[in-house]
């Protein structure tokens, strides 16, 4: 396995570690190339781009754990203008998302996006994870701050029991284009001293931000070691490029077209002469021709 020169690989990038002698678990993600491709997808407004951004970013944080065909959902629903926001995240660091609203923007707090305000205080983070079993998991939380970081740090605690620090963070230009994104999720392990947990809370503290560690060319190795300290003295588990990545396919919007019904086809074929079926999640739009609605039409009323 070959690792990203710290410093010196701007690539979006997800890096594990342990340390602690195995006390803690760190990951951190660089994801700014994978906000502004979503931006650009959804035209989203910086407040948006923010909520969308950091909703991407925890996914991928949260992804680290799945295996094989397993995905998991992230969404976000509050009492804000965003309306909500809902992600998926996959085992081999590919994630897609939106949000509900894309034009939301509000008048800046405290000299950042408010994005809180943009979520809203009041309502629910829920992730939900396909583990290949009979049912998903799925837990919920109550919203702490419609902030994202917080109320994923508070989803893990009270749903998964994982004492956890996450941070997260998207930094949008005057023009709207996405500067830096990324995050990182320190997780406690069971068995840990209090004294490392004490330490560690200490550091946290006084960390920088997200964004400004990215903006002083700090990569997700560096992020590391700045949460966790040298005496940390982490093991690198893997590394891995991350992506903007959505699973449609004209074949798969297809089935959706189908499952309209004849009479729903019909309507179509008589009103548009045409369909045009949009991805919610990277917003690509599928044509299909008036010859192939009426082939569906034909084969459904055959069977």
């Amino acid at each position: 396995m070959s690792y990203p020169d710290s410093g010196k690989d701007d690539r979006d990038h997800l890096i594990r570690a342990i340390g602690m002698q195995g006390q803690i678990r760190v990951v951190a993600v660089r994801t700014t190339g994978l906000v502004e491709e979503a931006r650009l997808r959804h035209h989203t407004m910086p407040t948006a781009t923010a909520a969308l951004g950091r909703a991407l970013t925890a996914g991928l944080l949260l992804a680290v754990d799945l295996k094989g065909e397993n995905v998991l959902t992230i969404r976000v629903f509050g009492d804000g203008p965003l309306g909500g926001i809902i992600v998926t995240a996959d085992a081999s660091s590919g994630v897609r998302g939106y949000v509900q609203d894309p034009r939301v923007h509000l008048p800046s707090r405290n000299n950042k996006l408010d994005v809180g305000g943009a979520v809203g205080r009041n309502g629910m983070l829920t992730v939900s994870k396909d583990l290949g079993l009979k049912e998903p998991y799925v837990g919920s939380v109550p919203l702490v701050s419609g902030e994202i970081a917080e109320d994923i740090t508070y989803y893990l605690a009270a749903s998964e029991q994982r004492p956890a620090a996450t941070a997260l963070g998207v930094l949008v230009d005057t023009d709207g284009r996405v500067l830096q994104a990324g995050g990182y999720l320190m997780e406690i392990m069971p068995g840990a001293e209090a004294s490392t947990i004490n330490r560690l809370e200490q550091r946290l503290a006084g960390m920088k931000t997200v964004t400004d560690m990215l903006s002083q060319g700090l990569s997700p190795e560096d992020i590391l070691q700045e949460v966790a300290g040298e005496e940390a003295k982490l093991k690198i588990l893997d590394c891995s490029t991350v992506h903007f990545r959505c699973h449609c396919t004209r074949e798969k919007l297809l089935d959706l077209l189908v499952s309209l019904g004849v009479r729903e086809l019909e309507n179509l074929l008589q009103q548009e002469g045409q369909a045009e079926v949009r991805c919610h999640f990277c917003n690509e739009s599928y044509v299909y021709s008036g010859r192939e609605l009426e082939a569906m039409v034909q084969r459904l009323k055959e069977s």
